[in-house]
């Protein structure tokens, strides 16, 4: 799974996870670093490796693995110091994964950016291998999961007809699925909360004349507010529901002081994939990416906004659909 993973990250590998464990293999799951407490209620979460925590026990399972499945990224460098482990390992690589221009690092494939999200393609994986009783009530929850957060709760254009399929037949698995919403979205410490309103209280800026929003929280910010990992999940896509703005971006001081991370959001066609991956060593999909700077957070936000004359008429509002994941 990638760096700095998600529900989808997370559901799709513990879904694996689950699905390979039930032949009598010996599975292991491993993180790049650590990942949100509100994911952690996933049966198996117990189980994953972070690399940042602990690299001998992650690298022994690298070392000792016939089989690496590689979930919900498309380049080695978004797995952070794991990807030269990887890439040395004779193991047999499989990739399932929905980001777009995949690295060709993998033996196997199972890609298509239609995929509302990696999880969607390990059911499909499951069902295309003729297993789909193999998905017990824990796989069921884990896929959900990792659909449910990437398809923002079914709210993105990502979201298809083979997506609610899926999702019912999760359902007819044992999905808990009002039990899995509360988990992700109705289970904040109120100190995230209060950070959540100073973010869009005193952080958000909007540029109307470049259909533009963004949020910018330095490292001491976050600590104020005991930042913990995931506590600004979702906070990128509070621009967006401004009315006008077609393009969002949140920008966060890392831990080690090392630079800026950055994750962006768009509706309609503007492409945030190409935009971090020309502007802001990073990538994603259409709507969602991400990307990093290791200038200061006036200085990355200066070049963000001066970036933005280039884009003018591609960042023009209209009422068409947004996707992320």
């Amino acid at each position: 799974m990638h760096k700095s993973p998600d529900g989808d990250a997370i559901g799709s590998s513990l879904a694996a996870y689950h699905f390979f464990k039930s032949f009598g293999n010996s599975v292991s799951v491993i993180s790049p670093d650590a990942y949100p407490d509100f994911l952690k209620w996933m049966a198996g979460s117990k189980e994953i490796t972070d690399y940042s925590r602990n690299s001998k026990a992650a690298l022994q399972s690298l070392r000792s693995a016939n089989l690496i499945v590689c979930l919900d990224f498309n380049s080695l460098k978004r797995i952070d110091k794991l990807g030269g482990a990887v890439a040395k390992s004779k193991a047999l690589k499989l990739l399932i994964d929905h980001h777009p221009q995949p690295e060709g690092f993998a033996d196997i494939m199972l890609h298509t950016t239609q995929a509302s999200s990696t999880a969607e393609l390990v059911f499909d994986f499951i069902s295309l291998l003729g297993e789909g009783k193999k998905i017990n009530r824990n796989i069921a929850n884990c896929l959900y999961a990792g659909i449910m957060t990437d398809t923002g709760s079914f709210r993105f254009s990502s979201t298809t007809v083979h997506t609610h399929r899926t999702v019912a037949e999760l359902m007819e698995k044992g999905a808990e699925t009002t039990r899995i919403h509360q988990l992700i979205e109705d289970n904040n410490r109120e100190i995230r909360m209060r950070l959540f309103g100073y973010a869009l209280f005193e952080k958000m800026k909007i540029l109307p004349e470049f259909g533009t929003g963004y949020i910018a929280l330095t490292q001491s910010e976050l600590k104020q507010f005991d930042y913990r990992e995931g506590d600004t999940e979702g906070f990128v896509n509070q621009p967006l529901s401004v009315n006008g703005v077609v393009f969002s971006a949140l920008f966060s001081g890392k831990a080690d002081g090392s630079g800026i991370k950055i994750s962006f959001r768009s509706k309609n066609n503007f492409d945030v994939n190409r935009f971090a991956r020309k502007h802001f060593n990073g990538g994603g999909h259409l709507n969602a990416a991400g990307g990093s700077s290791e200038q200061s957070m006036d200085e990355t936000i200066m070049k963000f906004i001066s970036l933005l004359k280039e884009y003018k008429n591609e960042l023009k509002p209209s009422a068409k659909g947004r996707k992320a994941g």
